[in-house]
Protein backbone atom coordinates (compact mmCIF):
# COMPACT_ATOMS: atom_id res chain seq x y z
CA UNK A 1 0.00 0.00 0.00
CA UNK A 2 1.20 3.36 -0.88
CA UNK A 3 1.05 6.13 2.25
CA UNK A 4 -0.84 8.92 2.07
CA UNK A 5 0.98 12.32 1.83
CA UNK A 6 0.57 14.85 3.96
CA UNK A 7 -0.85 18.22 2.59
CA UNK A 8 1.34 20.42 1.96
CA UNK A 9 2.12 23.49 4.14
CA UNK A 10 1.56 27.04 2.53
CA UNK A 11 4.21 29.85 2.60
CA UNK A 12 2.60 33.01 4.25
CA UNK A 13 3.08 35.31 1.00
CA UNK A 14 3.60 38.78 3.30
CA UNK A 15 6.01 36.78 5.15
CA UNK A 16 8.20 35.37 1.61
CA UNK A 17 8.05 39.26 0.73
CA UNK A 18 9.68 40.58 3.88
CA UNK A 19 11.96 37.98 4.96
CA UNK A 20 15.04 36.22 3.99
CA UNK A 21 16.82 33.22 5.54
CA UNK A 22 20.31 33.16 5.75
CA UNK A 23 22.74 30.15 4.88
CA UNK A 24 23.28 29.96 8.41
CA UNK A 25 19.87 30.24 9.75
CA UNK A 26 19.39 33.34 10.74
CA UNK A 27 16.32 35.85 9.48
CA UNK A 28 17.10 39.16 7.56
CA UNK A 29 14.71 41.40 7.10
CA UNK A 30 14.43 45.71 6.10
CA UNK A 31 14.00 48.21 8.57
CA UNK A 32 10.98 50.40 8.78
CA UNK A 33 11.01 54.10 7.89
CA UNK A 34 12.84 54.64 5.03
CA UNK A 35 10.02 55.19 2.31
CA UNK A 36 8.45 58.55 2.75
CA UNK A 37 9.02 61.42 4.59
CA UNK A 38 12.19 61.42 5.28
CA UNK A 39 13.03 65.40 5.35
CA UNK A 40 11.56 65.60 8.98
CA UNK A 41 13.34 62.47 9.79
CA UNK A 42 16.83 63.00 11.81
CA UNK A 43 19.85 61.80 9.92
CA UNK A 44 20.38 59.26 12.68
CA UNK A 45 17.48 57.66 12.31
CA UNK A 46 17.86 57.36 8.99
CA UNK A 47 21.31 55.99 8.67
CA UNK A 48 20.73 53.31 11.43
CA UNK A 49 17.39 52.43 8.56
CA UNK A 50 19.87 51.56 6.00
CA UNK A 51 21.46 48.30 6.68
CA UNK A 52 19.50 45.35 7.04
CA UNK A 53 18.40 44.34 10.51
CA UNK A 54 18.07 40.80 11.92
CA UNK A 55 15.34 38.68 13.78
CA UNK A 56 15.77 38.28 17.38
CA UNK A 57 15.65 34.90 19.14
CA UNK A 58 12.40 34.69 20.58
CA UNK A 59 10.95 35.64 17.21
CA UNK A 60 12.74 33.15 15.00
CA UNK A 61 10.60 30.32 15.63
CA UNK A 62 7.47 32.22 14.31
CA UNK A 63 8.71 33.20 11.32
CA UNK A 64 10.01 29.82 10.18
CA UNK A 65 6.88 28.60 10.90
CA UNK A 66 5.65 30.95 7.83
CA UNK A 67 8.32 29.79 5.49
CA UNK A 68 8.33 26.22 5.84
CA UNK A 69 10.28 25.36 2.70
CA UNK A 70 12.91 27.89 2.78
Amino acid sequence: MAKAAKPKIKTHSGAKKRFKITKNGKIKYRRTNRIHRLTQKATKRKRTSRKANYCDKTNVAEVKALLPYK
